[in-house]
C-alpha cells in the first residue's frame, strides 16, 4: 500500500541528516546501492503475529551514497506484509493498528527532517 500526501514526498534532506533522523525514529537502513536508498521500519501485528514494514524509498539528486553531504530525495511511502523467504507483499489489507503506528511513525520522521 502506498502513503499519499504524507508530506515525506520530495523531501530533500542530505544523507548525514536523512540517517540520523530515521534512526532516531526507528528507522533502519536496509537496502542502498548508489543512487538509491530505503529506510524500512518493522512492525509486528501482535494479533495475527504478521510482520509489516514501512518503507521509504529515497534517490540520490545530488553526490554519491555513503557521502555524508549527498542530497536524497523521497521518492514514495509504502507498506507491506512480510513474505517467506525475502519480500514485501503489498495488497493484503494493514490492520488498524499497525496502520495507526505507521503514521505515527511518518509524522514522527516528518518532523524530524522539517526541524
Amino acid at each position: 500500500m502506498i502513503f499519499e500526501n504524507t508530506g515525506l514526498d520530495g523531501l530533500r534532506s542530505d544523507l548525514a541528516y536523512l540517517d540520523e533522523s530515521a534512526e532516531k525514529a526507528g528507522f533502519v537502513r536496509w537496502q542502498w546501492e548508489y543512487y538509491r536508498a530505503t529506510y524500512d521500519y518493522k512492525i509486528e501485528d501482535s494479533k495475527s503475529k504478521n510482520e509489516y514494514f514501512l518503507r521509504i524509498n529515497t534517490r540520490v539528486i545530488e553526490g554519491k551514497l555513503e557521502k555524508p553531504d549527498t542530497i536524497l530525495s523521497v521518492e514514495a511511502v509504502y507498506i507491506g506484509r512480510a513474505t517467506f523467504p525475502h519480500g514485501l507483499e503489498y495488497e493484503s489489507e494493514i490492520p488498524a493498528p499497525v496502520m495507526s503506528l505507521a503514521n505515527e511513525k511518518i509524522k514522527q520522521l516528518k518532523e524530524l527532517l522539517e526541524a
